[in-house]
């Protein structure tokens, strides 16, 4: 049977100085306590306002005004050959990004009363299924705003994309080439294995994948920005954020998301932002001339213009049974004739839209409009650089081309 262990006092000290020790010891030990859990509070307060300043940024940035176009499918029905439908698509993605459209909806003006081809499109909601142009349309709207490096990743070999190499590309300001330094990229989430606690791995169109700071599933088109490196770090870092930030931030325009509707009604209910569209506008031959708007007069926060197809937008009220309304006129606050006295018989849809956006970029007045960019680090335009290259290769050279002349 062991003896219970008795404490020993040290030699030369006393019970009373022992006892003071291991008061001061634990006292000590209590004030180590309460720093630790002050610290852990402070850290929590403040991981608390960032989340609250991140959700008030991005509040913020959902309420800068946007503008999108609504466009019937139907208009690639009426080309003549597969490549005039490519070319015809391509024209309205570069109409979109020249004026800074932030949304292109894609309807059914014709409907069901006709039997025609159905197609599915895969979309960030899932897959659609609707009219074969409408989806044709939608897909190579999609293709050309996405990044180049990015392509191989989302677009498959398809029909629908089988002549999108004779496009003219849109040069939007997102589309970065590797030379570009800008502080927000457009990538595709990797299948890598991560450090526990880590974030994906983003593919943005550099030599090396990003490490970002949420995990996510792999194939996911994210916007990432960009971190500042420490001196000799050769890890690139990033945070995922949100569509809407670098037009918010930079006040640089970052492309257009892409939806279909399969008739005119869900054109206005499926609309993505929370209070839906405060100012619709129609064009028709049969509308109010456009120089009836005083300049700078209408002011919104989210823009909607409906254009029609080959039978205008009389015919698209005509096939939505869900519509009860006789007048196309009625379902706009402006129902507008972009270019009265026309020479031709018709307008088509494609030029319809350039003719609007131009004539309507002088009436329409933004509540919150996006700051002007003022930044550098985006590609400049190809056909520049092209020719700047050119002319400093011919200059270094002392080759005689004076027999071109």
């Amino acid at each position: 049977m062991s003896l219970p262990q008795v404490a020993t006092k040290p030699p030369g000290k006393s019970w009373r100085d022992i006892n003071q020790e291991r008061k001061a010891l634990k006292r000590q030990r209590n004030e180590e306590k309460i720093v630790k859990r002050e610290k852990k509070m402070l850290l929590e307060k403040e991981l608390e306002e960032k989340v609250k300043e991140e959700c008030e940024k991005e509040k913020k940035y959902a309420e800068i005004s946007t503008v999108s176009i609504a466009v019937p499918g139907s208009i690639l029905e009426n080309a003549q050959s597969a490549e005039l439908r490519t070319y015809l698509a391509g024209q309205i993605a570069r109409a979109a990004c020249v004026f800074s459209v932030d949304e292109v909806i894609v309807f059914d003006d014709i409907g069901d009363k006709l039997n025609t081809k159905k197609s599915k499109l895969e979309d960030g909601d899932g897959v659609i299924v609707a009219r074969k142009s409408c989806v044709q349309l939608a897909r190579i709207l999609q293709y050309l705003e996405c990044p180049q490096y990015l392509r191989k990743h989302f677009f498959p070999i398809h029909k629908d994309l089988e002549f999108a190499g004779l496009l003219n590309p849109l040069d939007a300001p997102h589309h970065l080439r590797m030379s570009n330094d800008f502080k927000f990229r457009e990538g595709i989430t990797m299948n890598k294995k991560v450090k526990p606690g880590k974030g994906s791995q983003v593919n943005v169109g550099l030599l090396k994948d990003v490490s970002t700071d949420k995990l996510l599933n792999p194939g996911i088109r994210v916007t990432v920005k960009m971190l500042p490196t420490s001196e000799g770090g050769k890890k690139l870092k990033g945070k995922i954020v949100s569509l809407a930030t670098p037009r918010a931030e930079t006040g640089v325009y970052w492309g257009y998301t892409v939806r279909i509707a399969n008739n005119l009604s869900q054109v206005f209910t499926q609309c993505p932002y929370k209070d839906g569209y405060d100012l619709t506008v129609g064009t028709s031959d049969k509308g109010n001339p456009i120089d009836d708007i005083p300049h700078k007069a209408v002011t919104f926060n989210h823009a909607l213009i409906v254009f029609g197809g080959l039978h205008g937008i009389e015919a698209a009220l005509e096939s939505d049974e869900q519509l009860q309304v006789n007048d196309a006129s009625l379902l706009f606050n402006h129902y507008v004739n972009v270019l009265p006295n026309q020479g031709s018989r018709t307008i088509r849809t494609e030029e319809a839209i350039l003719i609007a956006l131009t004539s309507l970029k002088a009436k329409l007045k933004p509540n919150n409009a996006p700051m002007v960019f003022k930044e550098g680090g985006i590609a400049t335009s190809s056909i520049y650089s092209m020719q700047k290259n050119y002319n400093s290769a011919v200059a270094d050279s002392n080759v005689d081309l004076s027999k071109f002349d």
